[in-house]
């Protein structure tokens, strides 16, 4: 633990959840049989149930999936919870820290739009600390975020890194630098869904020194399980066990557990390790090629799967694009993105499908 660091991480905790139990399902009891008659569910696997498991409710935090996923991410297992994406673990995380009508968190838009759904159905108030565009990218405003914080006693801080859907990670020193200067005041959740992508080191690194620091990460982007809905929070134990008790009865269905199991299998690992390579070799060829294109303003460098990619019309980019088959994600309401679309990185002749549309388009201009 950082030297300046003095309050308890459970001192975040709402007040009134900092002893909670939370639900007690049937599959939380540890106890063992051969007839299990305790959860009402049925006797008979439904027809279309060939492996007859879907019959019984799914153990909360699959064993042999929480088992994976922290070998995975190299934690404790119990520093992790499983749950529906990131996007339930940052729903879980509000609802646990943030008092309705009182407290607050902190986002750097533009950025994920969930920080501040999340705030909003909890009746948080959203403090905005936009990125700065310069000459590298976007990036955060660490001086902004710090003083916001300790100014307007905000509960949680919420840092994408690489971000979404400007692209650029957060180097490990500025996040460090921040945990420093907030001396535990705030939880600073540091969200790497794109983490794979990305050539700078995990905040997991930093784990061991800040208890007032929790990572997010999911099987949704590089391992290509985004049906699967599985996600993680990795912090310290006693904030995960709050977590899980807020969470739902029964988070995660078997069939995602199993294929998410299989999915972090060595094979698969190393298939996955291959995609990502083309990725960035892909990244890197597309950044080069949309960067020449006339009607291109400027494509921002990237540590995500994706690009952001500012036009001269952006309007007429994007339908030539759906007219050719590509859809891409118009940024134009997201602040300071009023003429960006996102293009997501795709297969080699799916990012030749892209710079042709645009081709296309620039040539009939």
């Amino acid at each position: 633990m950082s030297a300046g660091l003095k309050r308890d991480v459970l001192e975040l905790v709402r007040p009134d959840l900092r002893g909670f139990g939370g639900y007690k399902s049937a599959r939380t009891e540890d106890i063992s049989g051969d007839v299990w008659l305790n959860a009402n569910e049925s006797a008979w696997a439904n027809p279309a149930d060939a492996s007859a498991s879907v019959r019984r409710y799914p153990d909360p935090q699959p064993a042999a999936l929480r088992t994976a996923l922290a070998g995975l991410y190299g934690c404790a297992e119990s520093e992790l919870l499983i749950g529906r994406g990131s996007d339930e673990a940052i729903d879980l995380l509000v609802r646990a820290l943030c008092v309705a009508g009182q407290d607050a968190i902190v986002a750097t838009p533009p950025v994920f739009g969930m920080y501040a759904v999340s705030a909003r159905l909890q009746d948080a108030r959203l403090i905005s600390v936009p990125l700065i565009d310069g000459d590298a990218g976007f990036a955060p405003d660490i001086d902004g975020i710090a003083a916001a914080v300790l100014e307007q006693r905000a509960k949680l801080v919420f840092l994408c890194s690489p971000a979404n859907p400007t692209g650029r990670a957060i180097p490990l020193e500025q996040i460090e630098a921040l945990l420093t200067r907030l001396e535990g005041r705030a939880l600073v959740v540091v969200d790497e869904a794109y983490g794979e992508f990305s050539a700078v080191d995990s905040a997991l690194t930093l784990r061991s020194r800040f208890p007032e620091l929790a990572v997010l990460r999911t099987l949704s982007k590089a391992h290509a399980l985004a049906a699967a809905r599985i996600g993680v929070v990795i912090a310290e134990p006693r904030l995960v066990a709050v977590l899980r008790a807020c969470q739902a009865p029964y988070p995660i269905p078997t069939p995602c557990a199993e294929l998410a199991v299989a999915g972090l299998s060595t094979a698969a690992l190393a298939t996955t390790q291959q995609r990502v390579a083309t990725v960035l070799s892909e990244r890197a060829r597309l950044q080069a090629a949309l960067s020449v294109l006339p009607g291109v303003r400027r494509v921002y460098a990237s540590d995500a799967n994706f690009l952001l990619v500012r036009f001269v019309d952006a309007e007429r980019a994007f339908r030539a694009l759906l007219a050719a088959g590509v859809v891409v994600r118009d940024q134009r309401a997201a602040p300071q993105l009023d003429d960006a679309l996102r293009i997501t990185i795709g297969t080699p002749e799916q990012n030749a499908r892209v710079l042709a549309a645009l081709n296309a388009q620039a040539v009939a201009a």
